[in-house]
């Protein structure tokens, strides 16, 4: 059949003027659905990531996502925070929301003493290490502990390239660590190495003068002027001297394999915000709060995010990664921590 052309256009003029009186309002108009808003209230964040990472990164990041939302911070070592929590839990009153600490061991802890509450973010998919299966915990950054020099303090040959290089006499009384006590990735590093190669490790490192400082500035100090030869340190700590201030430091990861702490997020079972929380839980989950995250010089727990600068991709060090029992962590923490404090700390 063959259309009648003036008839065609005619058509085609009155469904276009139509169409433009609805959208100016001039037929029925729809209802407009209400932009999402977002969580709201208020919600308390504890972690151990360092201040200044929270203040220049974490702070602008989740003020600009949750502008509706208040977020308090505060921050402390893993061992200080575990000890604040466990404050809380024996007067029932956990002031904090969200967690945010090294030891995942701690976390399973909690789990087991009923805390925790259940939430499988939609980014948890996209989470390639630790977490749990019902959503009580994910792992969200990634710490490494690794062996530091100074290369304007060593001779090359010096260089250490293994956890047993720290054995070498050559070392002796130049080597330090911080304190498992204080430190909760120090702890899980003298856990795993002591599952590695038996706390004879810690006997013979303990002979080569280990000096165990109260924290990672007193060691990157002494680096730094040669008092030190070689440190187990943080990851992050070296990364971050590398760029901001262009210092000589760098990292050996041991070719036994780093020891790789997969620091998890949960959500408190008593918070009063439980969307708050999710919402919270989601954002460091995703690609944003993931870039968050290495900008503080960690690891991301994606795939989809690159390293932080100055360090290899994850995938490279995963393979030789030394293993960690988190449920050995988990339950015999005190006997751990005498084990060493005896053997490296007490005079004898």
């Amino acid at each position: 059949m063959k259309l009648n052309s003036k008839w065609l256009s005619t058509a085609v003029v009155t469904v276009t003027a139509a169409a433009m009186l609805t959208g100016c309002g001039g037929g029925e108009k729809k209802a407009e659905a209400p932009k999402a808003q977002g969580p709201s209230g208020e919600i308390m964040i504890y972690t151990s990531m360092y201040p200044d990472i929270i203040d220049k990164v974490c702070k602008p990041s989740v003020e600009k996502t949750f502008p509706n939302m208040k977020v308090n911070w505060f921050q402390g070592g893993t061992e200080k925070l575990k000890t604040k929590v466990a404050g809380e839990i024996k007067a029932n009153k956990i002031a904090t929301d969200v967690l945010m600490v090294a030891d995942p061991g701690y976390y399973l802890n909690l789990q087991q003493k009923g805390l925790l509450l259940n939430y499988i973010s939609p980014n948890m998919k996209d989470v390639l290490l630790d977490k749990d299966k019902d959503g009580a915990w994910s792992a969200v950054r990634i710490c490494n502990m690794i062996i530091a020099y100074n290369e304007s303090k060593i001779a090359k040959e010096d260089i250490p390239t293994t956890w047993s290089d720290l054995l070498d006499p050559k070392y002796k009384g130049r080597i330090a660590m911080p304190n498992p006590m204080l430190s909760g990735t120090a702890f899980v590093a003298a856990g795993a190495l002591a599952d590695k190669f038996g706390w004879e490790f810690f006997d013979k490192l303990k002979a080569n003068g280990l000096k165990v400082e109260e924290g990672n500035s007193a060691i990157q100090n002494k680096l730094l002027t040669g008092e030190y030869m070689a440190a187990i340190i943080l990851e992050e700590n070296i990364l971050k001297l590398q760029e901001t201030k262009k210092e000589p430091l760098k990292v050996c990861y041991p070719k036994e394999g780093c020891i790789l702490i997969s620091s998890p997020i949960c959500i408190m079972k008593s918070t009063k915000n439980p969307e708050g929380a999710k919402a919270a839980v989601d954002w460091w989950l995703s690609k944003d709060g993931q870039q968050a995250v290495t900008k503080g010089w960690m690891h991301s727990v994606r795939p989809d995010v690159a390293p932080p600068n100055g360090a290899p991709k994850l995938e490279t060090l995963l393979p030789a990664a030394v293993k960690v029992d988190w449920n050995k962590m988990a339950t015999q923490e005190a006997e751990i921590k005498n084990e060493f404090r005896t053997r490296v700390m007490d005079k004898k």
